[in-house]
C-alpha cells in the first residue's frame, strides 16, 4: 500500500482542469468595491472567463478588455491600456481601483504595463483626472506559466501590497478565504459572528448573488472596499485558508508588518473546521462558543448516520483546485472512504513540499494516486484502460461526462460548476459544509444504488 506523488507523463493536456492565471486575477478583481479590471489582451482572454463565472455564479459581472489585435500584437499595444483606462473612467464614474491584468501575448510583446501605469499616473489621471480617486495596479499574469489558481494567489498579494498601509492597530482578523464561493463566505462570517471576531474579509463575495429589483437589475460585484484593503497592515493577525490562493498576501503581510499569520488548513471538513477554530482562538484570543460546541455535535451526529453504512470503504477520485482536493481527500478519509485518485491541474513545484501531500504519503493505507500537471483524461484513462474501479467522482462539472460515460455518481464541487442548480448558494467549509458534503456524497450513491439496483433495499430500512 502506497501513496505516491508524480506528474503526468504526457507532454500535452486533454480536456484541462484549470484555465489559465488571468482567470484567477479576474475572479479577484470582482470581489472589489469599485474596481473593474482591464485584461491586456485579445477579447476572448475576457469573454471566456466571464462567460466561466457567470455560468458559474448565473450572474453578470464587469470586466474590461484592452481589445489587442493584430496589430498590437507585432508593434506593441501599450496604447490600447491607456484608452482602455481613459474609457472606462469616462463611463464609470464610481470606479476608483483598475487593475491592469496581463494575458500571454502582451507578456511575449513585452508590453511594459508598469510603465504605462506610471506614465498613466502622471499624465492622464492628473491632466483629465485631477482630484478623483483612482488606483492604477499592474498585474503580471501570462498564461503561459501557472494556473488560474497562481494567479488568484498572485493577485491577492499585489492587492495587499498595494494598498496595505500601517497606521494604528485595528484590532481585526484578516481572512483570506482563497476562491471561495458565496456560500463559503456566509458560513465563515457565521462563525467568526459566534466567536465575536470582527475580520477583514478578502473577498466580500455575498452580494455576488444579486437580487432582481422592481427599479431594474443589480450588476454583481464584491464589497471588499479600499479601506479594508489599506487596514490589513493594522490586522491583529491573518488567518489564510488556503496554502496556494492567498498564501503570498499572507506571507507578504507577516514579512512586511509583523502581522502573526497562520496559513491553513482549508476548514473543510470536522477536523480541519475545529483547527480552524482554533486558529482564530489564537489570534484573536476569543473563546469558542458553546453555540459552535453544539454545531460541531450537530455535524458529527449527522456523518455517524452516514459513515458506516454507505460511506465506509468508497472508492473516490478527487479533481480541482489544490486546497480543495486535499482537504476534500483529508475529509474523505475522516470519513472511512478511500481516496485513491487525486489530480491537481498544474505542475507548482510547491506540492512536494506541502506537509498536508508528505502526511497523506506517510499515514495512507490504501493505494493512492496524486498527480501534479494533471488533466481529466488521467482519470479517464485509468478507468477505462487501466482497470481503476471507483464509487464516487469529487469535482467540477469539467469531468461530468467521464462520470456520465462511465456510470460514476458524481458530487459536483469546486470551479466551475453549471450544470447543476445553486451549488455557489451551499457552503463546503464549516460544520454546515461538513453536513451538506456527506449528504450530497450519500445521496449521490443513494441514486446510484436504485439505479443499478445494489442493495437498494438498505434505503427501505435504513
Amino acid at each position: 500500500m502506497s501513496c505516491e506523488l508524480k506528474a503526468k507523463d504526457r507532454t500535452g493536456v486533454i480536456n484541462p482542469i484549470f484555465t489559465c492565471q488571468p482567470a484567477g486575477a479576474q475572479y479577484v478583481s470582482i470581489g472589489v468595491k469599485d474596481c473593474i479590471g482591464i485584461v491586456h489582451g485579445g477579447q476572448g482572454c475576457v469573454m471566456f472567463v466571464r462567460l466561466l463565472i457567470s455560468q458559474h455564479l448565473k450572474e453578470s459581472f464587469e470586466i474590461a478588455s484592452s481589445s489587442v489585435h493584430e496589430d498590437g500584437a507585432v508593434f506593441g499595444a501599450l496604447d490600447r491600456v491607456e484608452q482602455a483606462v481613459d474609457v472606462l473612467l469616462m463611463r464609470y464614474p464610481h470606479v476608483k481601483v483598475i487593475p491592469i491584468i496581463t494575458t500571454c501575448s502582451t507578456e511575449v510583446i513585452g508590453d511594459d504595463v508598469d510603465g504605462v501605469v506610471r506614465k498613466l499616473n502622471e499624465g492622464l489621471l492628473k491632466e483629465k483626472y485631477a482630484g478623483r480617486e483612482v488606483h492604477l495596479i499592474p498585474i503580471h499574469t501570462p498564461s503561459f506559466v501557472g494556473s488560474m489558481i497562481s494567479g488568484y494567489d498572485v493577485t491577492v498579494r499585489d492587492f495587499v501590497k498595494y494598498f496595505a498601509t500601517k497606521s494604528e492597530p485595528n484590532g481585526k482578523l484578516n481572512l483570506i478565504t482563497g476562491w471561495a464561493n458565496p456560500g463559503d463566505v456566509t458560513a465563515l462570517k457565521h462563525l467568526l459572528a459566534e466567536m465575536e471576531v470582527d475580520a477583514t474579509v478578502l473577498f466580500e463575495i455575498e452580494d455576488f448573488d444579486s437580487p432582481l429589483m422592481p427599479y431594474g437589475n443589480t450588476v454583481s460585484h464584491g464589497n471588499t472596499t479600499i479601506e479594508d484593503l489599506t487596514g490589513t497592515a493594522n490586522a491583529c493577525g491573518t488567518l489564510a485558508l488556503n496554502r496556494y490562493e492567498g498564501g503570498k498576501a499572507a506571507r507578504y503581510l507577516e514579512e512586511k508588518f509583523e502581522i502573526p499569520t497562520i496559513i491553513g488548513p482549508s476548514p473543510i471538513g470536522i477536523r480541519n473546521t475545529d483547527t480552524f477554530l482554533q486558529n482564530v482562538k489564537n489570534l484573536t484570543g476569543k473563546a469558542i462558543p458553546e453555540s459552535l460546541v453544539r454545531e460541531r455535535g450537530v455535524a458529527l451526529d449527522a456523518l455517524t448516520d452516514l459513515v458506516h453504512m454507505f460511506l465506509a470503504d468508497k472508492k473516490v477520485a478527487i479533481y480541482g483546485s489544490p486546497d480543495l482536493v486535499i482537504g476534500l481527500a483529508e475529509f474523505c478519509l475522516d470519513l472511512e472512504m478511500k481516496p485513491v485518485l487525486l489530480l491537481l491541474g498544474d505542475d507548482n513545484a510547491g506540492y512536494e513540499k506541502d506537509p498536508r501531500i508528505d502526511a497523506l504519503r506517510q499515514n495512507v493505507v490504501h493505494d493512492m494516486e496524486i498527480i501534479t500537471n494533471a488533466d481529466l483524461w488521467e482519470m479517464e484513462k485509468r478507468i477505462t484502460q487501466d482497470g481503476l474501479k471507483l464509487d464516487l467522482i469529487l469535482g467540477h462539472s469539467k469531468g461530468r461526462f467521464t462520470a456520465i460515460d462511465n456510470q460514476i455518481p458524481m458530487v459536483r464541487v469546486g470551479f466551475p460548476t453549471y450544470d447543476r442548480a445553486g451549488l455557489w448558494r451551499h457552503p463546503v467549509v464549516g460544520y454546515a459544509g461538513a453536513i451538506w458534503l456527506a449528504e450530497q456524497m450519500a445521496n449521490a450513491l443513494f441514486t446510484d444504488m436504485e439505479y443499478k439496483k445494489n442493495k437498494e433495499w438498505l434505503l427501505n430500512v435504513w
